[in-house]
């Protein structure tokens, strides 16, 4: 089973793929311009993968914990997609990515750090 994960941002969305089970690659993130557009973008790059299903980073805990899950799953909806879906805790995930790659790569805004975190999240989801 082809499983992706995406961690939805305002500006960026990360994006994970497994094809295998085990092994968790991050790809290149989605830069948003608008929620239409990238909903686009997100489903082009499901279909073009053939994903038999998509795990949702959903944020546990913190002050605006009901209106992020609202704006995720909203975001959600707009995918029309036809393969199941499922919401992992992202709780956390965007700090670790950052510690993982320190010194890799220089943070900078083009998205790598967000596909890290949508790795985190499908590792997370696999038990791996």
């Amino acid at each position: 089973m082809k499983l992706a994960s995406i961690d939805i941002g305002l500006k960026r969305i990360g994006v994970a793929i497994c094809l295998d089970g085990k092994i968790v690659l991050p790809q290149n993130a989605i830069l948003r311009k608008n929620r239409n557009q990238a909903a686009r973008d997100v489903k082009a790059f499901l279909d073009e993968w053939e994903i038999d299903k998509l795990i949702v980073g959903l944020p546990k805990g913190g002050s605006s914990e009901e209106e992020m899950e609202r704006r995720i799953k909203h975001f959600v909806s707009l995918l029309e997609l036809d393969i199941p879906i499922e919401y992992q805790d992202e709780q956390g995930t965007s700090f670790e990515a950052k510690m993982l790659t320190e010194g890799d790569f220089k943070h900078k805004r083009d998205g790598r750090l967000d596909s890290v975190a949508a790795k985190i999240i499908l590792e997370r989801f696999l038990g791996l």
